[in-house]
């Protein structure tokens, strides 16, 4: 099986050929849909056309396409929300809007359920899963990227000002996957405006 090596904060990866491919694609749907636990290899397989001996063969367990899986959606979520941040104005606050604009936008897209990260750190809380460092790291850099925006509005306060923002925007993907109330997202961009100004 060819990996890329595991470095401090980043996970062993899989060089993915096209039934690897297909089974993440898979794996990704299935996992989202149904929870990590509730989904088993022989399913994966099956839904991949795939036989379990290829899935092993290219992954060597469900926890490395649990890791694929997750690494996956963060790349994507990273690509998406650059994309945004550069369409928006450059303006600190702009920058910071543009974050939950995103959100908003990929969560109608591609997260009707929630947020990835978040509903697998509900099914893998050890530390010890391969899995787990991907959850803890998007968040990481999601605080680190508010932190950044936010000493463009406030240098004194801007570790406060960017937890204030992580909590608004990690609360409003919650409540927009267990549809506590409608557009949580746009809600909570009003309530980062207001902290904003």
């Amino acid at each position: 099986m060819s990996t890329t090596a595991a470095t401090a904060g980043n996970p062993r990866r899989v060089m993915m050929t096209p039934a690897a491919r297909r089974v993440l694609a898979a794996a990704a749907r299935l996992f989202y849909e149904r929870g990590i636990h509730a989904v088993g290899v022989d399913l994966i397989a099956a839904e991949a056309g795939v036989t379990k001996k290829t899935l092993y063969d290219r992954f060597g367990s469900k926890e490395q396409i649990v890791v694929e899986y997750l690494a996956d959606r963060d790349e994507r979520w990273r690509t998406f929300l650059a994309e945004h941040l550069d369409a928006a104005p450059p303006e600190p606050a702009e920058q910071v809007l543009a974050v939950f604009d995103a959100s908003r936008a990929w969560a109608a897209e591609h997260s009707p359920k929630g947020c990835s990260m978040v509903n697998a750190h509900a099914e893998i809380s050890d530390p010890a899963h391969p899995a787990h460092p991907v959850i803890t790291g998007q968040k990481q850099w999601m605080l680190a990227l508010f932190t950044r925006l936010a000493s463009g509005v406030d240098p004194e306060g801007a570790d406060a000002l960017a937890r204030a923002l992580m909590l608004l925007h990690e609360g409003a993907l919650v409540a927009h996957g267990l549809g506590i109330f409608p557009d949580a997202i746009a809600h909570a961009r009003e309530q980062a405006r207001a902290l904003l100004a």
